[in-house]
């Protein structure tokens, strides 16, 4: 057996390309701070999927039937840590060209996924939908890996350039912090789907 390669990145490609912590988190850097200056903390972002990817892969779901409280804690430890996050965006103010401090760089990118029930929800739901019974776990999570790194390094840098983009268009506009408020909403909301759907399945 193997991977419903097709099917899995038709699935990855709607998670990834739509909003949701990380790329809240990608425009929001993209919008501060540029779209150059941003790229380290995009390459982390992407490379840091990795850190959940290959672990479940090898065994972190058997873990998960033994103690579900543990991934209970996780999932809501995590979804306070992104909310966290979503409360400093919408208190960001854009400004590209004043003293706004050093962006993020690529070893705080590494800890956005390992942080965001979304990406574990993915991640897990792409081993129990898409892998076939009987497939060697490193093939299956080869292929995964692969092609979620694929998808990101196309996807993220698009949602960075999109907050660039916005930047430059509203930064000290009175729009400006309505946009704020709007991506930290949106950040909280797809949290708060995960931890929703997930208590339904």
């Amino acid at each position: 057996m193997s991977v419903a390669v097709t099917s899995f990145v038709i699935f990855a490609a709607s998670q990834i390309g739509t909003p949701g912590p990380a790329n809240m988190a990608l425009m929001g850097t993209g919008a501060r701070f540029g779209f150059r200056a941003a790229l380290p903390f995009v390459a982390g972002v992407a490379l840091g999927k990795q850190f959940v990817i290959w672990p479940v892969g090898f065994g972190l779901m058997e873990l998960s039937a033994r103690a579900p409280w543990v991934f209970e804690v996780l999932k809501y430890v995590s979804a306070a840590y992104i909310i966290w996050l979503a409360w400093k965006v919408a208190n960001l103010r854009l400004g590209q060209g004043r003293d706004l401090g050093k962006p993020p760089g690529f070893v705080a990118g590494l800890i956005v996924h390992p942080l965001n029930p979304k990406a574990w929800a993915m991640i897990i739901g792409g081993f129990t939908a898409f892998v076939g019974p009987g497939t060697p776990p490193l093939n299956a999570t080869l292929t995964i890996a692969a092609i979620l790194l694929a998808l990101q390094v196309i996807l993220h840098p698009l949602w960075t350039l999109a907050g660039d983009r916005v930047a430059r268009t509203l930064a000290g506009s009175p729009a400006e912090p309505y946009l704020m408020w709007t991506l930290a909403a949106l950040t909280v909301a797809s949290v708060l789907f995960v931890l929703f759907a997930s208590r339904a399945v």
